[in-house]
Parts: structure tokens; C-alpha cells; sequence
């Protein structure tokens, strides 16, 4: 087993592969004959459009680093951890974002994020030395104070304007997370980004590097503020932006907004149909407004035999859809003013699947109103202050987004089962509106939410309520709105609703187990030393869970998954997937066992290589009696 997360560089090699394959020799990549077949399309130019800046390549290099990371489970802190479809993790996002490279995979529908905004006066993460090895980045990652939080030293430095890479800095840190959160999104994904001026035009060239500017939809304006009490000297400024790049725009589904009170007035007609289609108002289906293409022109016949020459209309719908419309009685015929028939189609406030146009995921298309780039009646600023209030009884946290922004995202992005991830989760208002969402729609949207825990500011209220890192601020938030949820419900048994509303909460740490060394061989003796350091492939004192669950991640295994085992008599453990896809042997390797793993036919069976002890013959009658039937066996 590959003890390390996704190999970014032999990712995008094996896609380029793919789609390339003669511009490779001996398994590398001949840029000869890659600008040959891509002709005119290749430039070697020194001078190109694009955004660089100060440490841009060693950024990439970060990214390319591979992480051997892991999380642990935490069901103690957790909520119906069984059950459970969302997920918190307490880390690092750059880190965390490695490591779910295999079990996320191209799985997430909507990643939202708040990230530092560089004004100066905030403190992000961002390698100092690009030069230092690996094993001095994760020792500086894993720096803790004497209760165990991460100190501020070596993770936060504050970026102040005055320092000659103020805006390199931020860049640094922004590419290879919204590198490796593009690598998340499914094929109709998308990502929104909430930024301000101090780098919103940079933002915008970096994720048109990343995402293609071809993939972006559209740079929202969100007004926080009334903008009448303001400190800017020359401008109250009361917006920010929130940039919206979808993953390939070709397959991305914007979904309208409910209608606005507004709207519902003009559904004032009823017919036969108004129990399950709501009311409906008409609507011309001649419209020389829309685009033009073939299929929109075409005879109709009226009631008294009159026919309408397409030549001369352009219809809202193709023939086919007009039939349809026909045949389920949405189409009116009706003399205008001039005595001529005007040909009319009704547009329902409500419609079930199998009247409606599909998108390519089967959600359905609903009729609403149109999302505007101007967010202006969405939420402000002091919506998400209101809201923190009402949670804690008192203002922990500076400047929280409204969730009714999150909500707003959500609800033209996502449906039914997708997955939302946010990095930069802060206090946890995504997290709040996915599961108030949910209940407001009967959604069953799954959250995954990062937070670093960074040390709160002595001088801040959050300290003083004794939240000591800002991920015990979002832990606490999502508990509290688990119980306000709950409540909201009046004790009902409402299982169906009732299982997207707990979390698993996981925590970021290195490996369980012993990481080779080669850097640090430089004769006989130090050869010797790894070696006797790896009698056991596992660290000491680490726990059997602890060591299940960085195998089933680096096996790709979603964080959510069931987990069942075996106790045998002797109290030692089979792990297994619910789907048996996997199994695993992690505290001893007895007939006892063999047998009982035998009698549970897992597809593929993970045994500690230190439970033969060096007994060769044993692993491979071992292997031999598990591949005799079907199942495939491995060890590390």
C-alpha cells in the first residue's frame, strides 16, 4: 500500500497519457513531439499573458509534495458517529486537502470558502522556506503547546503590507489548495471564493490559471453592509465579491432560486391540474427574443384549422416539447385583440419529476427565479454577527458570514445527496446552513469542514468564554445547531431527517506508521539504525482504530463509512467494510483467525506485516490459502 496521499505530478502525467499517448517515449513526456501534435496551440514564448510572482514554482513544488499524513478518529467528540454523514477535521487545509485526495476524488458537488482576505492586519499559512526538508515541515506543522493545541509560531505569520512579498505570500498559499480542492469537485462542481479588493484581481488571474477561464461563471457582489457609516477616507465601500468558477462549465447546472413573493403573484390562473401543478399563469410561446436555431420553427395548427407558419414564428420549444405540452394540457389557443390566434403555454408553480426537464444528474430543472449577480438582498455582515449572538449568547467571532449567503450558493448549486466541503470553515456557518438547508427543503446534503486550530486572542471574548483554538468555536457552533434542530422538530422521530444531522470529527496527524529515512543514511551504522527502527512497520502505542482508519484513507475509503468487526476469543479484531470490500488484521495472526476471515470472504484482506514476525512460511501458506479462495492479500 502507497503510504502517501495522491501523486498530483503522476496524476496529471497518467491524464496526459490518456489523451496523448504519442507524445510520450520511454514514459516520459518528449515536448518535441507534443508541439508537433499540438501545433500552432504550443508557445515557448518568454513573454505570456498570466500572473507570477515571487516563490509561484515553489509553490507548485508544495503542491507536488506528496503527504503522508493521517487523520484520527475521534467518536468522543463526535455526534451519532455510527450514523453519521458529515465530517469535521481539526488541521492544517493544506495538509488535510492531501489527504483526502483518494477517498474525495472528483465526489464533491460545491466547495465554498472564506479565506484570508490579506488586508494586513489577518495571520494566514504559508511556507516561510520553501527550501526546508520535509521532515522539517511536518515537525513545524506539528509544533503544540503544553495542552496539546498548535502554537502560532512557524504556522501564522502576519503578512504586513510593509514586507516586499505582501501579495506573494497569499498567493503562495492560496494555489496549491485551490489546486488540490479543484481535484475534489466532481465534473458539474463548482467553488465559490469570498474575497475583497486586496486581492480579488489576483484571486481572479489564479483561478483562471487553475480552473481555466473558460470556467468561470460569474463574480457575484455581495453588499455586507448599508454602506452609510463607513472608515474608508474616500469611499464607503459595503460590498464585497464571492467568484464563482465551476469545474467544467459545459456540465455545470445552475438551479433558480425559489420564487420571490413577487412571482408567486403572477401564478393567479387554475385549471384541472392545480392540486398536484400548483397555479400557473400563460406565457406567449412566440418570442422573437430568444435565440435562433432550426428546431424552433415549425407549423401549428389552431382549433379552427388556421395554421401558423414556422417561418414566420420562433417558438420557446421544440416540436417535441410542444407535443408533449399539447398531449398534457399545457397549450391555450387564444384570438388577440387583431383577431389572429396567439398560441399560449402554461408555466406551473409547482411540477412533479415526470413532467419536468431533467439535468444530467436527474435533479430536477424547477421554474424560480434567475440568481442575480448583484447579491444585494441576501445577507449582510451583521446577519452573521446576529447570528453568532444568538448561538453563544455573545459575540465570539469577528465577522462570520451570514448563512443565508452559504445558503443562497447552496441552493443554485447543489441537491439531494451532494457533498459540500468548506477549508476555511471557521466558525461553521456552512456547516449551520447545509443542515438548516436540508430541513428547509428536505435535502440530504453532507458537509466536510476544516478548521485549523488556531489559538484564539487572549483579549478576545471567545478566550474568555474558554474556547481556546478556533476549531473548538466551529465544533461547538455544529453541536449547537444539532440541538436547535432538534428542538425545532418537538422530539418527533423523524429518522429520514434525522440522519444528516450528525458529524464524525476527525483530527489531522502523522502517520502511524515509521517513515523511511534515506536522507539521513550516510554509512554503515546509520543503514543499521533504520533498520532496527523497522522491525515493525507501525510506531509505538499506537491504537488498532487509529491504524484502521489511515489504511482505509490512503485505500480511498470515504471518511463516512461503516465499519463492523469480529472479536475473537482471544479479544483480537477483524475490521471490515459493511460492503466487505475490505478487511483488516491488526493485532494478531492465528488459525483462529485465518479461519474467521476465511468464513467472512472479504474481497481484499490488509495484514500487519510484523503479525508473522518474520515467519516467512506463515504469510505465504497465508497468502497462498486466502488467493485459493478469491481473496486478495497484502500486508504493510
Amino acid at each position: 500500500m502507497d503510504g502517501a496521499s495522491l501523486n498530483i505530478t503522476q496524476d496529471l502525467i497518467q491524464k496526459l497519457k490518456e489523451i496523448v499517448p504519442q507524445a510520450f517515449t520511454e514514459d516520459k513526456i518528449d515536448i518535441s513531439r507534443l508541439q508537433t501534435i499540438l501545433g500552432d496551440s504550443f508557445t515557448t514564448d518568454a513573454e505570456r499573458y498570466g500572473l507570477s510572482w515571487a516563490g509561484k514554482s515553489e509553490a507548485y513544488k508544495v503542491l507536488q509534495s506528496p503527504s503522508t499524513a493521517t487523520l484520527i478518529p475521534n467518536p468522543d467528540q463526535s455526534i451519532d458517529w455510527d450514523n453519521a454523514e458529515n465530517i469535521f477535521i481539526e488541521g492544517e487545509n493544506l495538509e488535510v486537502l492531501k489527504v483526502l485526495q483518494k477517498s474525495y476524488y472528483g465526489k464533491v458537488k460545491m466547495i465554498y470558502i472564506d479565506p484570508p482576505y490579506n488586508t494586513g492586519n489577518d495571520s494566514f499559512i504559508y511556507p516561510d522556506k520553501f527550501s526546508e526538508t520535509k521532515e522539517e515541515y511536518l515537525k513545524r506543522i506539528g509544533d503544540k503547546d503544553d495542552d496539546g493545541f498548535m502554537m502560532k509560531q512557524g504556522l501564522f505569520r502576519k503578512n504586513n503590507k510593509e514586507n516586499g512579498q505582501f501579495h506573494s505570500n497569499w498567493l503562495n498559499m492560496m494555489l496549491p489548495r485551490l489546486f488540490l480542492a479543484r481535484n475534489l469537485l466532481k465534473d458539474d462542481g463548482v467553488i465559490f471564493v469570498s474575497i475583497d479588493d486586496n486581492e480579488q484581481a489576483n484571486l481572479k488571474i489564479l483561478m483562471d490559471e487553475i480552473f481555466g477561464e473558460e470556467n468561470f461563471i460569474v463574480g457575484f457582489i455581495w453588499q455586507k453592509g448599508a454602506g452609510t457609516q463607513n472608515d474608508n477616507k474616500y469611499v464607503a465601500v459595503s460590498h464585497e465579491y464571492v467568484l464563482l468558477y465551476a469545474k467544467n462549465k459545459e456540465n455545470c447546472n445552475l438551479y433558480k432560486l425559489p420564487p420571490t413573493k413577487e412571482m408567486l403573484k403572477s401564478y393567479n390562473l387554475s385549471d384541472e391540474y392545480e392540486k398536484e401543478r400548483g397555479k400557473h399563469y400563460l406565457r406567449n410561446l412566440n418570442d422573437f427574443s430568444i435565440g435562433d436555431r432550426p428546431g424552433l420553427h415549425y407549423d401549428i395548427v389552431c382549433p379552427d384549422g388556421t395554421v401558423l407558419d414556422g417561418k414566420k414564428h420562433r417558438w420557446r420549444c421544440d416540436e417535441k416539447r410542444f407535443s408533449w405540452r399539447v398531449e398534457t394540457g399545457r397549450i391555450v389557443f387564444e384570438k388577440n385583440t387583431s383577431g389572429k390566434w396567439d398560441v399560449l403555454y402554461k408555466q406551473y408553480l409547482f411540477e412533479t419529476k415526470e413532467e419536468i426537464i431533467m439535468d444530467s444528474n436527474g435533479n430536477m430543472l424547477t421554474y424560480g427565479k434567475i440568481p442575480d449577480s448583484l447579491l444585494i438582498k441576501v445577507a449582510m455582515t451583521g446577519d452573521g454577527t446576529k447570528e453568532i449572538k444568538s448561538v453563544f449568547d455573545e459575540n465570539i467571532f469577528s465577522y462570520p458570514k451570514p448563512t443565508n449567503l452559504i445558503k443562497h450558493c447552496l441552493q443554485i448549486t447543489t441537491k439531494n445527496n451532494d457533498i459540500v466541503v468548506d477549508f476555511f470553515a471557521g466558525s461553521g456557518t456552512t456547516a449551520q446552513a447545509v443542515m438548516e438547508l436540508n430541513e428547509e427543503d428536505g435535502g440530504n446534503r453532507k458537509y466536510i469542514c476544516v478548521q485549523l486550530p488556531e489559538l484564539t486572542d487572549e483579549k478576545s471574548e471567545a478566550f474568555k468564554a474558554n474556547y481556546k483554538t478556533i476549531s473548538q468555536v466551529t465544533q461547538k457552533r455544529i453541536k449547537k445547531i444539532i440541538d436547535k434542530i432538534k428542538d425545532s422538530r418537538n422530539g418527533k422521530l423523524e429518522l429520514e431527517k434525522h440522519k444528516n444531522l450528525g458529524f464524525r470529527k476527525y483530527t489531522l496527524a502523522s502517520s502511524n506508521f515509521k517513515i523511511w529515512r534515506g536522507d539521513v543514511v550516510e554509512n554503515e551504522e546509520d543503514l543499521i539504525k533504520q533498520m532496527q527502527l523497522f522491525t515493525t512497520p507501525q510506531k509505538e502505542n499506537t491504537q488498532s482504530e487509529n491504524i484502521l482508519w489511515e489504511l482505509l484513507i490512503k485505500n480511498g475509503v470515504p471518511l463516512t463509512e461503516k465499519i463492523e468487526s469480529i472479536t475473537l476469543q482471544d479479544g483480537a479484531k477483524i475490521y471490515y467494510t459493511a460492503n466487505k470490500k475490505l478487511a483488516f488484521v491488526l493485532d494478531s495472526y492465528t488459525d483462529e483467525v485465518q479461519t474467521a476471515v476465511l468464513a467472512l470472504k472479504p474481497k481484499n484482506i490488509i495484514c500487519l506485516d510484523s503479525l508473522f514476525h518474520n515467519n516467512d512460511n506463515v504469510k505465504t501458506n497465508a497468502q497462498l490459502k486466502f488467493e485459493d479462495n478469491g481473496i486478495s492479500f497484502k500486508t504493510i
